[in-house]
Formats: structure tokens, C-alpha cells, sequence
């Protein structure tokens, strides 16, 4: 029996880092039919990355669609948001009808102010744990690990740890398989272990 696809909505703001973003998202669509990707903002104009280049939503925020799985990117925009009610609110609102919620680098900040980790263990960017680490409570943050599982919650460390985190979702839902397979499309040695983390003693 086919397996009914999930739907990824894909947070965007100004600021927002392009490999958390587009990283975990080609690790889903290379996955096959498994996975439908919507990308997600404030309002409908394109929004412009950390770097430079804008990226236009399929929905937003106003349109109270529901997905499967949430992925919220981090980047330098990250600081803004964390006093923007209106993102904060939806990702509260939608981390709960969802399947599974998952970000990246220090997007895990913005669920952290959400209230949506409360009673997790999470994981974020080692270059800015301290502060992310500050936000929240009762959130047992993980300064070592590639990424983290806690129940629904996936969130991974630095910019590229989000690829394997990704993949370790394709795993959880689709099978080794899939992940691999994934991995082999595009070219990536893929880290299983999450706690083999390369960059957990960046000063």
C-alpha cells in the first residue's frame, strides 16, 4: 500500500539561513513521493535570506493551514523574531496539530520564546548556544550532540547538521531505506550517529 505523503511547512523570515532552510527540504524531496513541501511566512512578499537571496512563500501564516511536519531554519533574523508575536504565536498554535516539529541551527530559539520545548532536550548552533540556551524553561539543552530526538521534536545543531537531521527523519518515517537513498541522490555522507558531533568543543 502507497504511503500517504506528509506536508512540510517550511518557515521563512528575513534573515533566515539558506542551508537550514533548502538543506533539510532537498533531503525530503529527494525521499520521493514521501513528502510535500510548502514554504511558510508572515506575508506574501519574498523574504529575503541572511545572504542575500529572497524566497516567496506558498502560504501564510493567515491561511491556518495545517502540516505534518514544521521546519523553522535559524539564521541572523533569528534575534528579530524572537520579539515577533505573530511568528511566535503560530509556531505555538501549529507545533501542536502537527506531527513532528523540527529546526536548525538557532531556530530551536524561536520555539524555545514559543514556549514549545518546555520539558525537551534540544540542541542548537555551538557559535551561539549561550544565548539561545538563555531562552526557555525546563529545556534541557544539549551542548554535544548532532541533533536531538525527543519524542516529535527533532532539532539539530549548526547550519549543515540540519541535512542529517532531516535524514534521520526520513528514517523515523519512511525507513533506513529511504534515507539512504536520499542521502545517495545527493552525494552526502550522511552521519547516523547523533551524538558524533565534530564541532561540539567550538570555543
Amino acid at each position: 500500500m502507497k504511503q500517504e505523503s506528509l506536508t512540510v511547512g517550511a518557515v521563512i523570515f528575513p534573515g533566515f539561513e539558506m542551508l537550514d532552510l533548502y538543506g533539510p527540504l532537498e533531503m525530503f524531496g529527494l525521499a520521493g513521493d514521501g513528502f510535500q513541501i510548502r514554504i511558510v511566512s508572515e506575508s506574501g512578499e519574498p523574504v529575503e535570506s541572511s545572504h542575500g537571496p529572497r524566497a516567496i512563500a506558498d502560504d501564510l501564516f493567515s491561511d491556518d493551514r495545517r502540516y505534518d511536519i514544521l521546519l523553522v531554519p535559524g539564521g541572523r533574523g533569528t534575534r528579530n523574531e524572537i520579539h515577533n508575536r505573530v511568528i511566535l504565536e503560530w509556531l505555538k498554535k501549529r507545533s501542536w496539530d502537527c506531527r513532528f516539529v523540527t529546526s536548525v541551527c538557532t531556530g530551536s530559539v524561536l520555539l524555545a520564546v514559543a514556549g514549545v520545548l518546555e520539558g525537551r532536550k534540544a540542541t542548537t548552533n555551538k557559535l551561539a548556544f549561550d544565548w539561545v540556551a538563555s531562552f526557555g524553561v525546563n529545556i534541557e539543552w544539549q551542548r554535544k550532540a548532532r541533533w536531538v530526538e525527543d519524542g516529535k521534536y527533532f532539532t539539530a545543531s549548526g547550519v549543515s547538521a540540519g541535512i542529517d537531521m532531516a535524514l534521520a527523519l526520513v528514517d523515523h518515517i519512511l525507513g533506513p531505506t529511504a534515507a539512504e537513498e536520499a542521502a545517495l541522490r545527493a552525494e552526502y555522507q550522511r552521519n547516523t550517529d547523533a551524538d558524533r558531533d565534530p564541532f561540539a568543543n567550538v570555543p
